[in-house]
C-alpha cells in the first residue's frame, strides 16, 4: 500500500500522458485518417416547402447507378515533378501548359467567337483573348473593383456585381450599363441571354421572391414566394427553358430532395440528392444536372454525379460518376461529355470545408456521360489547383484558372 502512496504522483503522470496519447489519437483518426470510401444507394421520396410548388409524383427508380468509386490507375501521379517530360497534347501523362495572362483574372468565359474573355483584376478592364492568342480591350470602360460577374449565354452582356452590394448588367455590345436593385441576388440568364432569374429579397421574409425580369432589370415578375427557404432556393435558367430554378429539402444528414421551379408553376418531379453542399449545372441541352453533394459514407468529401432533368425523365439515370470533386470544377464540351479538375487526394471533411482543398494539386479527366467511362486526360505541369475549367471543343483547347495566381491557362486536347 505504501509503494501506492509514495509513487501516486507519478501514476498519476503517466495516466494523464497516456489520456493525451488516446485523445491525439482519435483526432487523427476522425480528421486525418483515409478510410475507403462507400457510396450507398439511395431511394426518392415526397415533401414540400412551405410557399414553394410541389413536385409531381416521383418515378421511383432514383437508384444510383454505382461505379466502384475508383479513379482510373495512374503511377506515381503524386511523384511528377514539373522536370517530368511532358507533352504537347493531353493524352493523359504530364501536359505542357501554356499562361495565357501574366496578371490575376475574375470569372473567365469562353467567347462566342473562340478564345476567353475575362475580367483584368489588376487594371479593372474586360478582354478577349481570341484564338491566336491576341488580347483585345471589350470596353474602354474601367470597373473599378468587380466581385463576381454572371455572364449572358451569348457573352455580350454580364451582371457586374461590387463589394458594397451594387449590381450592374453591363452590354458590351452596344456599351451601356444598368443598374439593378440592390436586393436581387443570385443571377442567372435565360439561354437567349434577353432576361434574368432572381431572388428578391426583401427586409421581410415575407416579400422574399424568387422573380424574373428582362436583362436590364425592367418588367420584374414574382414568380413564387420563397420565405425563409432563400438559402436553398438556387436560380438556374435550364437551356431547354423548362426550369428556372431548383429548391432543396433536407430529408436527413446524408439526403436532400430537389424540386424544380419553371415559369408557369408546373408540377415537375423532384429528384433525391446523396448528401449536402449541393452544387449543380446543367447539360448543354438542359436534360441533364450534373450536380456534386458530400455525405457521411464519402468521408464529408464532395462526389460527382448525374441525373436526368428533363420532363417526364426527371430523377432517372442517376450516377455516381465516381470522381471525389465539385461541380464548379467541371465544364461540358457536349450533351455527353463532361471535363473536370480532380484533386490528387482529399482530406475527411473537404465537402464541409472546401478551402482543405485550396492547395491539393488537380489533374483533368473526361468523362463519358452516356457510360459513365472517366479518362485521366492531363497532368498539368506545373502545381496547380484548378478553380474553372472551360473547354473549346472546336479548336481543341482546355482552358482553366489556377486557384492561386488567377491566371488563366491553356492546354492542348487531341
Amino acid at each position: 500500500m505504501n509503494f501506492f502512496i509514495r509513487y501516486k504522483k507519478i501514476f498519476l503522470i503517466i495516466g494523464f500522458l497516456g489520456l493525451i496519447f488516446v485523445l491525439g489519437y482519435l483526432l487523427w483518426h476522425i480528421f486525418f485518417a483515409t478510410p475507403t470510401t462507400k457510396i450507398v444507394k439511395t431511394n426518392n421520396s415526397q415533401g414540400t416547402i412551405s410557399g414553394l410548388p410541389i413536385a409531381g409524383p416521383n418515378n421511383g427508380s432514383g437508384k444510383a447507378l454505382n461505379g466502384n468509386g475508383n479513379l482510373p490507375a495512374v503511377k506515381n501521379i503524386g511523384g511528377l515533378s514539373q522536370t517530368t517530360k511532358s507533352g504537347s497534347l493531353a493524352l493523359g501523362g504530364v501536359t505542357k501548359t501554356k499562361a495565357l495572362t501574366n496578371s490575376s483574372t475574375l470569372n473567365p468565359t469562353l467567347s462566342s467567337n473562340g478564345g476567353v474573355q475575362y475580367y483584368n483584376t489588376q487594371d479593372g478592364h474586360f478582354y478577349h483573348i481570341n484564338n491566336n492568342g491576341q488580347k483585345v480591350l471589350l470596353s474602354s470602360k474601367t470597373f473599378y473593383d468587380v466581385q463576381k460577374i454572371v455572364w449572358s449565354p451569348n457573352k455580350n452582356k454580364a451582371v457586374l456585381i461590387y463589394p458594397d452590394g451594387r449590381k450592374t448588367v453591363y452590354n458590351f455590345q452596344t456599351q451601356k450599363q444598368v443598374t439593378l436593385p440592390f436586393y436581387w441576388h443570385n443571377f442567372s440568364f435565360s439561354p437567349t441571354g434577353n432576361k434574368l432569374v432572381s431572388k428578391s429579397l426583401g427586409l421581410d421574409s415575407e416579400n422574399h421572391w424568387l422573380i424574373t425580369s428582362n436583362a436590364d432589370g425592367s418588367q420584374a415578375k414574382a414568380i413564387v414566394n420563397i420565405g425563409t427557404n432563400d438559402k436553398t432556393v438556387y436560380p438556374s435558367w435550364s437551356p431547354n427553358r423548362q426550369i428556372i430554378a431548383m429548391y432543396t429539402k433536407g430529408v436527413d444528414f446524408n439526403r436532400q430532395e430537389v424540386y424544380f421551379v419553371g415559369l408557369n408553376n408546373e408540377n415537375f418531379k423532384s429528384t433525391m440528392i446523396e448528401g449536402r453542399g449541393f452544387e449543380s449545372q446543367w447539360s448543354t441541352k438542359g436534360d441533364r444536372l450534373l450536380y456534386s453533394v458530400y455525405n457521411t459514407n464519402s468521408n464529408l468529401n464532395p462526389r460527382l454525379w448525374v441525373v436526368d432533368a428533363e420532363g417526364n425523365n426527371i430523377s432517372k439515370n442517376r450516377q455516381d460518376l465516381g470522381l471525389a470533386t465539385w461541380s464548379s470544377k467541371c465544364t461540358f464540351s457536349s450533351d455527353n461529355t463532361v471535363y473536370c479538375a480532380v484533386p490528387e487526394s482529399l482530406p475527411r471533411g473537404a465537402g464541409l470545408f472546401p478551402q482543405l482543398a485550396n492547395q491539393i494539386k488537380d489533374n483533368l479527366y473526361k468523362v463519358n456521360l452516356s457510360t459513365g467511362a472517366k479518362q485521366l486526360i492531363a497532368i498539368p505541369q506545373g502545381n496547380f489547383n484548378i478553380s474553372q475549367v472551360m473547354v473549346s471543343a472546336k479548336n481543341h483547347k482546355l482552358y482553366f484558372t489556377d486557384r492561386s495566381t488567377k491566371q488563366i491557362y491553356q492546354i492542348n486536347l487531341p
